[in-house]
C-alpha cells in the first residue's frame, strides 16, 4: 500500500471517529438503561425494611380483625 493511501485511510479513520463522537442517538438508551440499574439496586436496598413494615402492618390488621381464639 502506498504512502498517500494510507494516510487517505487514517483521514477516513478520523472522520468516521469525530462522526461516532457527535453522535447521540443512543444515549438515550443508555440513559434508561442506567436509571433501570438505578432503581434496581434502591429496590433491593429498600425491599426488606418495606416487607418487614408491611408484614407488621397486615400483623396488626390480622389481629383486630379476627378475634383471638377461646380457651
Amino acid at each position: 500500500m502506498s504512502f498517500t493511501k494510507v494516510i487517505q485511510k487514517i483521514k477516513s479513520e478520523i472522520i468516521l471517529f469525530k462522526y461516532l463522537a457527535k453522535d447521540t442517538e443512543g444515549a438515550s438508551g443508555i440513559e434508561y438503561a442506567i436509571i433501570a440499574g438505578m432503581a434496581a439496586v434502591a429496590l433491593v436496598v429498600f425491599m426488606e425494611p418495606i416487607s418487614g413494615a408491611v408484614t407488621d402492618i397486615f400483623t396488626v390488621l390480622r389481629d383486630s380483625l379476627v378475634p383471638p381464639p377461646a380457651s
